[in-house]
């Protein structure tokens, strides 16, 4: 009986990464751990100290964490923030997902319209949130003098201050979200609406049906970068209220700049970033989890 034995083809050798690959990617590795992976591991060390910023410092254990928790201004940065950061991210998606419709229907000139609705993005925030400080103090209560809301400068008043700081922040953001919506929106086939319109469904419908389950991962995608991006503002707010009036409009990041660079409280706000950081992180993860589930079910 004779017995025949099946060869196999050999495996191909996998090439070994050239001299010139180590080169290029160990600078980049050294580079990253100097200037982002060892200053957070020491902002994390010091944060269990009671650092000034400047002098003699002592270990403290969880101290500055503890108290965290009992600082009402801690407290009210994370309020005003999280307000913030879901506003702003409702009225970015809204917005956005409308006028990426829009501009995706066939009408003249979109591409030039595309263009145009970009530009808040290359701008520079601080610039622009001088020229909208200017419009809500000064052009804004002329304009509607006759309403007793608008007709004094809003950024004065520890209520409505928020709101536009709001308005600056959903103005530039809807610029990236516009493209990742029509991103989005073009990779769905016009014959799905073709067949849906000869089967009587309405662009009501349509939307529900097609569009957008279709472009749900590019809704995750905004509404996580959105959300995370809001909870971190601090350029609409110096430009605007500098977190005034008083502390009303006072984010985190702002409180975590102002007390650890200039108030002598670098460990104690070191901490707060160490807790910050946490609580994005479990944010994003939370979102990203509910948002997927979501896609799945559709």
């Amino acid at each position: 009986m004779a017995v025949t034995a099946t060869i196999q083809p050999a495996k191909p050798k996998q090439k070994r990464a050239g001299a010139a690959y180590y080169w290029m990617i160990w600078p980049a590795i050294i580079a990253f751990a100097a200037f982002h992976t060892v200053p957070m591991l020491a902002g994390v060390f010091f944060s269990f100290t009671n650092y000034a910023g400047y002098g003699e410092w002592n270990l403290v254990g969880i101290a500055n964490y503890v108290n965290l928790f009992r600082d009402d201004r801690v407290l009210a940065a994370y309020g005003f923030s999280f307000l913030f950061a879901i506003t702003a991210t409702i009225l970015t998606n809204v917005i956005s997902l409308a006028i990426a419709l829009g501009l995706n229907a066939k009408i003249r000139a979109r591409n030039f319209f595309r263009g145009i609705y970009f530009v808040p993005y290359i701008l520079a925030i601080l610039v622009v949130g001088y020229v909208f400080q200017f419009i809500f103090s000064n052009s804004l209560p002329k304009i509607f003098s006759s309403i007793p809301v608008i007709q004094e400068n809003i950024l004065t008043n520890p209520d409505l201050a928020w709101i536009a700081v709001v308005i600056l922040a959903v103005w530039q953001a809807c610029a990236f979200a516009i493209i990742i919506y029509l991103a989005g929106l073009q990779t769905i086939p016009g014959e799905l609406y073709e067949a849906a319109s000869l089967d009587g469904a309405k662009p009501a419908r349509q939307f529900r049906s097609i569009t957008f389950p279709l472009i749900s991962a590019f809704f995750t995608i905004n509404v996580v970068l959105s959300l995370k991006n809001f909870l971190q503002v601090f350029d609409p707010i110096i430009a605007l209220t500098n977190g005034g009036p008083g502390t009303s409009t006072e984010s985190v990041t702002m409180l975590i700049f102002r007390g650890g660079f200039s108030g002598g409280e670098f460990a104690y706000q070191t901490a707060n970033a160490v807790v910050f950081f946490i609580v994005i992180t479990v944010v994003s993860l939370l979102q990203f989890r509910v948002l997927q589930r979501r896609e799945a079910d559709m």
